[in-house]
């Protein structure tokens, strides 16, 4: 590699690295969400269900409904390749990581905003799905109960990286798209 190819490379914008970072920094709580489905997913649902059961409603109710304290994390492991991908891609100064990223964190964004608060308001959220289903064996659950037991098996710092998931998701997202359009980004991709 010549000395001016290796100079190119090695002026890396402070913004770019910041973006790229920002990326790599919101993959942590989607892993450890996955890893914590993974080893504990199982043990929250099966609490749940015992909970149902202690109430005096049938547990596969749970599965009539779709509440799964276990889940699939297919998504959260392809927004972990995408965003690995991204930042690896802005970090090479290819402009098609810039423009992917411009494309994808919008959508993050309108994920974290309406998917994510489910996960940190679950009871909320379940207590009016289940008032408003017109089922009367769904609506006797006492949902704070429910939730309480499945919350239990789980370890107790998920909630904060649930947090720091919707914090990255959404202002994350608006930083790296920001930190991707000032000036010295564009030159950057424009030299690469």
């Amino acid at each position: 590699m010549t000395r001016h190819a290796h100079s190119r490379r090695t002026r890396r914008p402070r913004s770019v690295t910041v973006a790229a970072t920002l990326q790599l920094l919101t993959v942590t709580p989607f892993l450890l969400g996955t890893l914590v489905v993974l080893l504990y997913g199982a043990g929250a649902q099966a609490a749940a269900e015992a909970e149902v059961t202690r109430q005096g409603v049938p547990a596969a109710v749970l599965a009539q409904h779709g509440i799964d304290f276990g889940g699939s994390e297919t998504l959260a492991i392809v927004l972990v390749l995408i965003l690995v991908a991204l930042a690896a891609l802005n970090l090479a100064g290819k402009r098609v990581g810039r423009i992917l990223s411009w494309i994808f964190h919008p959508i993050l964004f309108a994920m974290g905003a309406v998917i994510i608060p489910s996960q940190l308001f679950t009871v909320q959220l379940l207590e009016s799905a289940f008032k408003s289903s017109g089922d009367s064996t769904l609506a006797r659950i006492d949902v704070p109960a429910l939730v309480g037991a499945a919350t239990h098996a789980m370890p107790g710092w998920l909630p904060y990286a649930n947090v720091a998931k919707l914090v990255l998701t959404t202002l994350g997202s608006l930083l790296v798209v920001i930190l991707l359009a000032l000036p010295s980004a564009r030159t950057y991709f424009r030299r690469t």
